[in-house]
């Protein structure tokens, strides 16, 4: 499961970097930690773009993904903690996941899962 920490800067506002790489390039990308909807130890992400993304992620499944919020006690009494997520990825366009996401996000037309097989905090 995920860190319970992880899940406290799930509920605060912050940016959310998500690094893909393919040929030798990376490509970063954002969103808000408020459109990340927790599924067990997968993270749904809401996509209209994402186009680059998903082109490195069809050749490279993986995903290095940075979030954080202020209002979250990190180590040794700082204020903020953020965390680094290495994950496999998928795109799904239809079923019962994407049917949810579209609910609540109609600008959407497919969900990146990230698939968290780390987690690490930083701060």
């Amino acid at each position: 499961m995920l860190p319970e920490k992880l899940l406290e800067v799930l509920k605060h506002e912050g940016v959310v970097s998500i690094t893909t790489w393919a040929n030798g390039e990376a490509h970063v990308t954002n969103t808000w930690n408020s459109y990340l909807k927790v599924d067990g130890d997968d993270l749904w992400v809401p996509a209209a773009g994402l186009t680059s993304s998903e082109n490195d992620l069809k050749i490279n499944n993986r995903a290095i993904v940075t979030l954080g919020a202020r209002e979250v006690e990190g180590f040794n009494g700082y204020q903020g903690t953020g965390f680094r997520l290495e994950c496999t990825t998928s795109f799904i366009r239809e079923g019962e996941v994407f049917d949810k996401m579209y609910a609540e996000y109609p600008f959407i037309n497919r969900v990146l899962i990230l698939h968290v097989q780390s987690a690490k905090q930083l701060l």
